[in-house]
């Protein structure tokens, strides 16, 4: 069974969809990744239910 799965976001500084690959082996995930269109740095939060659905949260890199 292959444990990646592409998952659409919505970038939170552009708007834009991007696409990233889930590694559904792990239940939860948090780590900081560029948009392809705005470069900017995006906090992503990944976490996967237990039949292995996973569900991203973005949110800006500003403090």
């Amino acid at each position: 069974m292959n444990d990646v799965k592409e998952v659409r976001a919505r970038c939170p500084y552009c708007g834009e969809t991007i696409t990233i690959e889930v590694d559904r082996s792990v239940e939860h995930q948090d780590y900081i990744e560029d948009c392809h269109v705005c470069c900017r740095p995006i906090e992503m939060t990944v976490t996967v239910d237990d039949r292995g659905n996973p569900r991203v949260t973005t949110a800006t890199d500003d403090e």
